[in-house]
């Protein structure tokens, strides 16, 4: 009962610093540099997602276990985000299958889900090693290919990046995704 008395005053402090523009990350780390490509062909840089809070995850359309209801759960952040009137974000999905993760099979797997397409990016256009690195040294996480199947395993998290390019925090991105918190820190990052 302690245990979860404390739990509660501990998620009320973290939404209260949230809600007064206060934001409180559990992470910090650069995010490394790269060049990608988008579902389009459209040349993608970190550098051309500085100046606006980015929120990010790891996903690939050949997925047959948590990429669809990760996606589904950011198409509902997106709707969510937007039904807030927040105007300055972006959104990404960096493919962990990039050989076969090309554009076609990025737009096919996008026209799955009801999605604001002018503010998600899903990117490809680089080797699995790449991603992987990205991966380790930008978001803490694990991107491990399955040599007996055609399967990965990846972060199921989704990621904040602020405005500066610094990974700043993550959530569950899988089961019970935290809405609420995620638009009071796009807010605190987006007026800082």
């Amino acid at each position: 009962m302690k245990k979860r008395i404390l739990a509660a005053g501990m998620t009320a402090t973290m939404v209260m610093s949230a809600c007064s523009g206060e934001f409180e990350g559990n992470m910090e780390r650069e995010l490394e540099g790269f060049d990608f490509t988008n579902h389009n062909g459209d040349q993608v840089t970190n550098q051309d997602l500085e100046g606006t809070p980015v929120v990010a995850n790891f996903i690939f359309t050949n997925c047959d276990t948590v990429c669809p209801p990760m996606t589904y759960n950011m198409t509902e952040l997106q709707q969510a985000i937007e039904d807030e009137g927040i105007e300055s974000y972006r959104m990404i999905s960096f493919s962990v299958d990039p050989e076969r993760d090309t554009e076609e099979a990025l737009q096919e797997f996008m026209g799955r889900y009801d999605l604001n397409e002018e503010k998600w990016d899903f990117l490809t256009g680089y080797n699995f090693d790449e991603v992987s690195t990205l991966a380790l040294e930008s978001f803490q996480g694990l991107v491990v290919d399955d040599p007996g199947s055609d399967q990965m395993s990846h972060p199921t998290s989704i990621y904040l990046i602020s405005p500066d390019g610094t990974v700043v925090k993550s959530y569950d991105g899988y089961e019970s995704v935290p809405e609420d918190e995620i638009i009071a820190d796009l807010k605190a990052l987006g007026e800082s």
